[in-house]
């Protein structure tokens, strides 16, 4: 049975590279979730926008499914990081 090699410092800031480039992506979905979000209530707030009433309710929709998407690529591929390099 191989016994399982301790990472060396370049291996393991490779491995920490990864996490935080998943956290990045992960913002950039809250972050795109917020934008739609916002635009949506301002949207649907604000009279002069009162023709786009029905992209303000669609951008409402669309945004949690947004954060959803992103949230559940962050867990996939947390989970694919700790299965992959066994951390």
């Amino acid at each position: 049975m191989k016994e399982q090699q301790t990472l060396i410092t370049r291996d393991w800031l490779a491995i920490e590279r990864t996490k935080l480039a998943n956290e990045r992506t992960f913002l950039a979905y809250f972050r795109t979730f917020v934008v739609f979000l916002g635009t949506g209530l301002t949207v649907l707030k604000i009279e002069f926008f009162s023709e786009l009433k029905a992209f303000g309710v669609a951008l409402l929709i669309i945004s949690p499914i947004i954060l959803i998407i992103g949230v559940i690529r962050l867990i996939r591929v947390k989970q694919t990081i700790r299965k992959h390099y066994k951390i």
